[in-house]
C-alpha cells in the first residue's frame, strides 16, 4: 500500500498505533454477518442443551443450501479491499494532520492548507482543487474569520481534493501527501515536541475512556498535561483551573450566568476551586465567553482588569503572564473556560509563547470532547435507570438487570475490559456503584457470555449456574458494542411472551436514546427528545 513509501510519517503513525483503541468488537448493522456474529447467531438459535447431532445438521443444512455466486465473491473481496483501503487512508491523513499541527492544537487554519495545496504541480490543479468546496460544509468562521478544519474535516477535505483530481485516486493521494509533508519545514526539536504533547493530549481522552464515569481522572490528566508541557517546552511554573458556566439562580442580578471554579491545580485548590466569578466582578473570563476566542494578558500587572483569587498575595507580587481559553461542545457553544496563569512562576519574564497558547488551545479542545464523553456516558445511565424503572413496573419475571460498560483494556494482551456500573435487583431498586468493579474476559470465564454480546453487538442467551441470563447489547452508532443489559431471569427458561416484547420495547427505546446522545456528543446531530423516557432522564 502507498503508506509504506511514505518513510517519513512512519514514526507518527507507529504513535497512533500505539494508542490503544478498544478492539475485538464487531458492528451490527441489520443487514451482514461476518464469521464471529454468524457463529453467535446459530448457538443462540440452536441453544446450549441442544446435541451435537442438530449442529450437525443444521451445518449440513447450510453447506448443501448456501451457494455464492461469482459476482457476489467478487463484490465481498472489492468491499474488503476498499475498506482496509480506507482504513489506510485515514491513518495517513491523521498522520499528516498531526505533522501539520506540530503544536497540538487540534485544527488547521483553511486558509494555510489551501495556500500550500494550490502550489502543487506550480498551481496547475488549482482550479480543479477549487471544485471540492463545491461538495463539504466548512465549520463556520472562529472570532478573526479564521476557518478551523478538525483531523476529520481535515481528512475529508483533502480526499474531496484527491477525487477532483485525474489518475488512480490512491497514487494521487500519495502524491498529493508526499507534496504537502516534503513542503512542510519541521525542525526535530518541534517534530520530538509534537510526539510529546500528542502523547499528553490522548492521555485526556483515555482519562474519559477508563474513569467509570468519572470526571476526576479527566480533571487530574488535563493538569498534568499543562504543567508537564510549561516545564518541558516553555521552562515555567504555572497554575490552572477550569471553570463552567452556570445559571445564576440565586443572584440574578448580578448576571444570568455565573462561572464556578470546579477543578484547579492542587496548589491552588484553597483559593480557587469552588469560587464563583460573577459578570460584574473583574476578570477577562467572561469577554471569551461572550467573544469566544483565547485572551492572553502577556502582563498581569499591567491590566487592571485582572481579578486574583489569592488576595492574601501582595500587589508587588501580582507578576505573570495570563492565559485564558474557551471551552467549546461539538456544536461550538461555549460551556466554560480553561485559564493558565504563571503567577508562581520566580522568574520576572514569562510570557507564553505561541506555539505554548496553541498547545493550551488543544488541552482545551481534547477535555471539551473527554468531558463530554463521561457526560454521555452518566446520560446512558439515566436512561437505562428510567427504563428499567418503567419495566420493573410491568413484568415480575425478572430477577436482577445488571449494566456494563466496555472500556479499553489496561493490560496489553487484552483488547478490552467489562467494568459494571450499575445492579437493579429484584424489588427494582437500583444500585450505581462508586467504584465499579472491572471484569477481565481471561479471569471471569463463567461470565464469558458477556464477552460474547460485546463481541458479537448481538443478543446472547446464556445459562450459567441454574441462572438463565437475556444479555442485550448497547450500541454506539457505529453498531459496535459499548456496554450491556444483563437481564437474569433466574430459573425460568425464559420470558412470558409479552414480557420479553415488552424487554425488547424497553431495549428499542434505550438504544435510540443511546444515538441521539451519542450523536449530540459527536455533532452530528441536534438535540431531541425521545418519547417520554428522555424528559425524565436528561440531566
Amino acid at each position: 500500500m502507498y503508506v509504506s513509501s511514505l518513510i517519513d510519517l512512519h514514526s507518527i503513525i507507529r504513535n497512533i498505533q500505539s494508542y490503544k483503541e478498544i478492539k475485538g468488537r464487531s458492528a451490527f448493522n441489520g443487514v451482514s454477518f461476518n464469521l464471529l456474529q454468524f457463529v453467535q447467531l446459530l448457538e443462540t438459535f440452536v441453544g446450549e442443551d441442544a446435541p451435537l447431532s442438530v449442529s450437525e445438521a443444521l451445518t449440513s443444512f447450510f453447506k448443501k443450501g448456501f451457494v455464492e455466486t461469482k459476482e457476489e465473491k467478487m463484490r465481498g473481496l472489492e468491499e474488503a479491499r476498499q475498506n482496509a483501503s480506507q482504513v489506510q487512508r485515514g491513518l495517513l491523513l491523521n498522520a499528516l494532520f498531526q505533522k501539520w499541527d506540530c503544536d497540538g492544537s487540534g485544527f488547521l487554519d483553511l486558509n494555510e492548507v489551501d495556500e500550500l495545496l494550490y502550489t502543487y504541480k506550480e498551481g496547475m490543479e488549482k482550479e480543479s482543487m477549487k471544485k471540492a468546496k463545491l461538495h463539504i460544509q466548512f465549520p463556520k468562521p472562529h472570532p478573526g474569520h479564521e476557518v478551523r478544519l478538525s483531523s476529520k474535516q481535515f481528512q475529508k477535505y483533502i480526499e474531496l481534493v484527491v477525487s477532483e483530481l485525474r489518475g488512480n485516486e490512491d497514487q494521487v493521494l500519495e502524491s498529493v501527501v508526499k507534496f504537502l509533508m516534503n513542503t512542510l519545514e519541521r525542525s526535530h526539536v518541534e517534530s520530538l515536541r509534537n510526539c510529546a504533547r500528542q502523547k499528553w493530549l490522548h492521555q485526556i481522552q483515555r482519562a474519559a475512556e477508563t474513569s467509570g464515569v468519572s470526571l476526576e481522572p479527566v480533571y487530574a490528566e488535563t493538569f498534568k498535561a499543562l504543567t508537564q508541557d510549561a516545564e518541558a517546552h516553555g521552562n515555567k511554573k504555572i497554575s490552572a483551573h477550569i471553570s463552567l458556566l452556570e445559571e445564576n439562580l440565586l443572584l440574578p442580578d448580578r448576571g444570568n450566568v455565573l462561572l464556578r471554579n470546579i477543578a484547579c491545580t492542587l496548589d491552588d485548590a484553597p483559593f480557587v476551586l469552588n469560587r464563583v466569578l460573577y459578570r460584574d466582578m473583574k476578570g477577562i473570563s467572561f469577554t471569551v465567553v461572550d467573544e469566544g476566542k483565547p485572551v492572553h494578558v502577556p502582563q498581569v500587572q499591567n491590566h487592571g482588569n485582572i481579578f486574583f483569587w489569592n488576595h492574601s498575595r501582595k500587589k508587588n507580587d501580582q507578576n505573570g503572564s495570563f492565559l485564558a481559553l474557551p471551552l467549546q461542545d461539538a456544536y461550538m457553544r461555549i460551556f466554560g473556560v480553561l485559564a493558565v496563569d504563571t503567577l508562581r512562576d520566580p522568574q520576572k519574564i514569562n510570557i507564553f509563547l505561541p506555539h505554548e497558547i496553541k498547545f493550551y488551545q488543544g488541552v482545551a479542545n481534547v477535555f471539551s470532547t473527554a468531558y463530554h464523553y463521561v457526560h454521555s456516558r452518566e446520560h446512558i445511565l439515566h436512561i437505562v435507570i428510567t427504563g428499567i424503572s418503567w419495566l420493573y413496573n410491568i413484568t415480575s419475571s425478572i430477577t436482577a438487570i445488571t449494566t456494563y460498560f466496555i472500556e479499553p483494556s489496561p493490560a496489553k494482551d487484552s483488547d478490552y475490559v467489562l467494568r459494571n456500573m450499575m445492579v437493579t435487583g429484584h424489588l427494582g431498586l437500583t444500585e450505581v456503584h462508586r467504584n465499579p468493579p472491572i471484569i477481565f474476559r481471561k479471569t471471569c470465564i463463567f461470565r464469558d457470555f458477556l464477552f460474547k454480546c460485546t463481541d458479537s453487538s448481538e443478543v446472547v442467551l446464556a445459562s450459567v449456574c441454574g441462572e438463565n441470563h437475556i444479555v442485550v447489547p448497547l450500541r454506539e452508532r457505529t453498531g459496535e458494542a459499548l456496554g450491556v443489559l444483563d437481564v437474569n431471569i433466574g430459573r425460568s427458561k425464559m420470558l412470558l411472551y409479552r414480557e420479553f416484547k415488552d424487554l425488547q420495547k424497553m431495549t428499542k427505546v434505550i438504544q435510540v436514546a443511546c444515538n441521539e446522545i451519542l450523536g449530540e456528543l459527536s455533532g452530528e446531530i441536534k438535540k431531541n427528545y425521545i418519547l417520554g423516557i428522555v424528559h425524565v432522564a436528561t440531566i
